[in-house]
């Protein structure tokens, strides 16, 4: 297992210095795939801390965005969402186009992992963002606005509680639809009695879902 280095690193984005907690695995040199890691509407950014520690420990550059810097948001309602879902889109764009600058990272495999609104951010700008090679998404969906927008799709793990009253689960199935229009691949695994958020034993079974399709996606090429 690789040892880990931490650290907070800061970009522009519209003229404001956005964060990003990076998880840097030890490379030996070699270039390594990144994933950009996005919260939800609370805003809850430590709570990805463990999660980002253990992809970095299999090998993943993993960089946790405070996208809600960009407005000064320390968590969102409908309303706010509404006004500054584009904001953050073009926040999340710039920061993939600062992660991929960095010398860890293998710009030709750079993963975006949402949960929630940050699963909405990642699935919108998937479809127009060709850097991005595939997505995790937990409990969200794609904007219907996007599929007016949408230029592509990448290769997508949807993860979803049945019982979800946030975000219901026909979003997952709405999104799947749309996967098998287009041809691309997807996993899609539907949590029965699970609701908007992940308990223990559900994580038992996303965890390893999610690294195994990051690895499967993101996998370096064949010399």
């Amino acid at each position: 297992m690789p040892t880990v280095s931490q650290s907070g690193l800061t970009f522009d984005s519209g003229g404001k210095p956005i964060r990003l907690d990076a998880y840097i695995p030890a490379a030996n040199g070699n270039p390594l795939p990144a994933v950009v890691a996005l919260h939800g509407a609370g805003g809850d950014v430590q709570g990805m801390d463990q999660s980002a520690m253990l992809l970095a420990e299999q090998g993943f550059a993993v960089y946790v965005l405070h996208y809600f810097d960009r407005t000064d948001t320390e968590s969102a309602d409908k309303a706010t969402i509404l006004r500054n879902f584009p904001i953050w889109m073009k926040t999340l764009w710039d920061a993939v186009s600062f992660v991929e600058k960095q010398p860890a990272v293998d710009r030709e495999r750079i993963a975006l992992l949402g949960f929630s609104l940050g699963a909405y951010l990642s699935l919108a700008n998937s479809s127009i963002d060709n850097r991005v090679q595939a997505v995790v998404e937990f409990f969200g969906g794609l904007p219907r606005e996007m599929k007016l927008f949408m230029r592509r799709l990448c290769p997508v793990l949807i993860l979803h509680g049945e019982a979800d009253s946030t975000i219901p689960v026909s979003e997952a199935y709405n999104l799947q639809r749309l996967l098998e229009e287009k041809v691309i691949p997807y996993e899609i695994k539907i949590y029965p009695g699970t609701g908007h958020g992940f308990e223990n034993d559900v994580w038992r079974d996303a965890g390893p879902r999610t690294l195994r399709f990051l690895k499967k996606h993101l996998a370096a090429p064949q010399k």
